[in-house]
């Protein structure tokens, strides 16, 4: 079994434990879900706020997403173990998508370009939380990087953000 070992993959965890809670209903307008896109499986805590805000970010795009709530990150990192999420590339929440592996802050464009161009990788991911992601959304956004990687632990940039 494969170990995820890093402790700022803790950090973030714990650090969005205490977000504030998703927003109220009626407060974001939703698209319609685009009956052409597979549904997101998004496994995640109840208390992360920025979770919340990243899968109104993907439903707003079109995506249709089934938001599961685990009671603990220690089950979160369990999800994300046996999807082979590399331990530098961890963040506050894992989606898995017709096969392939969505971890954190991914920008719904990309996660469409993943799905339309089906590289031979095991998934993409942005690491950290950066300001400006989808769902991180603040002051001063700066631009980042969408990763890809695969299961033998390779890595590569698949995309760079600039949300400004």
């Amino acid at each position: 079994m494969r170990r995820l070992s890093t402790l700022g993959a803790l950090a973030l965890l714990a650090a969005c434990g205490n977000a504030d809670a998703a927003p109220e209903a009626g407060e974001v307008a939703l698209a319609t879900p685009d009956q052409d896109l597979p549904t997101l499986l998004v496994y995640k805590t109840a208390t992360c706020g920025c979770c919340s805000g990243w899968v109104e970010h993907m439903r707003q795009a079109g995506f249709t997403v089934d938001a599961r709530d685990l009671p603990n990150n220690t089950e979160l990192m369990r999800v994300k173990v046996d999807a082979g999420v590399p331990g530098a590339m961890a963040t506050c929440h894992t989606a898995l998508v017709d096969g392939y592996v969505i971890e954190g802050h991914v920008p719904a464009e990309q996660v469409k370009r993943l799905l339309a161009e089906r590289p031979q990788v095991a998934g993409i991911a942005v690491p950290g939380m950066p300001t400006g992601s989808p769902g991180m959304e603040g002051p001063s956004p700066q631009p980042y990087r969408v990763h890809s990687f695969d299961r033998q632990g390779g890595s590569a940039v698949f995309a760079e953000v600039d949300p400004r």
